[in-house]
């Protein structure tokens, strides 16, 4: 074992199972409050993860930031994209500057952010880009393998060190998002290799590409499986051979979040397998992730199903960026508040049925 797969190894035995006696208190407190028991549904829910996912009956949540990993992929000489590879980084100057639909979103919902250039295919400089480049760009994962097992490891952890940045600052609420023109194909063939669907239910429009699009983009995944035919049970050797460094990135930021007790906000299609992934290698991760939406992309029903997760959201979206995921923050906040500032039937004078 080497000094990232020790690193690694580290932190997942971090990792542990969500709060049961704070999941029962919150549970419990819920009941006391000025209405019928479960009658507001998902929130109460969710309040109730909230409590199990950080031990604490109302968690400050206030300060958050949504992570958008960004990275090219050599797929893209497929033709699988409807939007040239140069959109990456034009896309990942578009976030620094603000102008972006997730700095919107993220705006609105009081979150930070943080964009991490871990395998854009340029050279970016800006004081707000988080440098962590493993290489500029993966390989073409129809024809080699989209990385090495060591770079996937340097990706994942670089997503660590995020997380454990933005702890220390006192992030307490984290969300996935990502950019990288082409990471639909590479997170299809991840979610077939992983839960073994057929390529037809993986594989989507991503970008909007045409049939002749969408036909070639499936060939590329079967093509992609049989060249390497990755192991189900070896979810870094999946995002090695198949994946993308941007997923690669998000897994860690799934793997620091949950060793710190945070709750993650997926988003949509790439984030969700990559979230799947990070299940995959540490199970007990998954009692710290949120699903925000459920996107038009084809197989994000399927990625949210392997990982047995409802959404909160269904808004017909299909943008990435953490744009879903900046939305669900105000669901949080709505469990959060009815947690901290709702009456009980006590201090309300209310009879109780």
């Amino acid at each position: 074992m080497n000094k990232l797969e020790q690193e690694l190894s580290d932190r997942l035995s971090r990792i542990g199972p969500p709060d049961e006696q704070a999941v029962s208190r919150a549970a419990a407190y819920l009941d006391t409050l000025t209405k019928p028991p479960g009658s507001l549904g998902k929130l109460e829910t969710l309040a109730c993860r909230l409590a199990g996912i950080t031990g604490e009956l109302r968690p400050d949540l206030s300060r958050r930031a949504v992570v958008v990993m960004a990275g090219d992929h050599g797929v893209c000489a497929e033709g699988v994209s409807a939007f040239p590879q140069e959109v990456t980084p034009q896309m990942v100057m578009n976030f620094l500057a603000g102008g972006a639909a997730i700095n919107v979103l993220a705006r609105q919902a009081g979150a930070e952010v943080v964009c991490v250039d871990v395998g854009v295919a340029a050279e970016l400089s800006h004081p707000r880009l988080v440098a962590a480049k493993v290489r500029p760009g993966t390989g073409n994962l129809a024809k080699e393998a989209a990385m090495t097992r060591e770079e996937a490891l340097q990706a994942v952890k670089a997503g660590i060190d995020v997380v454990d940045r933005l702890y220390g600052d006192g992030v307490r609420l984290f969300a996935t998002g990502e950019m990288g023109i082409g990471n639909t194909t590479p997170s299809a063939a991840m979610l077939v290799a992983l839960t073994g669907i057929g390529v037809e239910a993986a594989v989507g429009r991503g970008t909007g590409v045409d049939d002749a699009g969408l036909a070639r983009k499936r060939d590329v995944v079967r093509r992609a499986l049989d060249l390497h035919r990755p192991d189900a049970s070896d979810p870094l050797g999946v995002v090695a051979a198949v994946g993308g460094l941007e997923i690669a990135g998000l897994m860690g930021v799934v793997l620091g979040a949950a060793s710190r007790r945070c709750p993650v906000v997926i988003d949509g299609f790439i984030s969700t397998v990559a979230a799947l992934a990070a299940v995959r290698l540490c199970p007990q991760a998954a009692s710290c992730l949120i699903a925000s939406h459920r996107s038009q992309e084809h197989g994000h029903a399927a990625a949210l199903e392997a990982l047995g997760l409802s959404p909160m959201l269904e808004l017909e979206m299909r943008l990435g960026e953490g744009t879903g995921a900046a939305l669900a923050m105000h669901l949080i906040d709505a469990a959060c508040r009815i947690m901290s500032e709702m009456a009980t039937f006590a201090q309300a004078g209310v009879s109780k049925g």
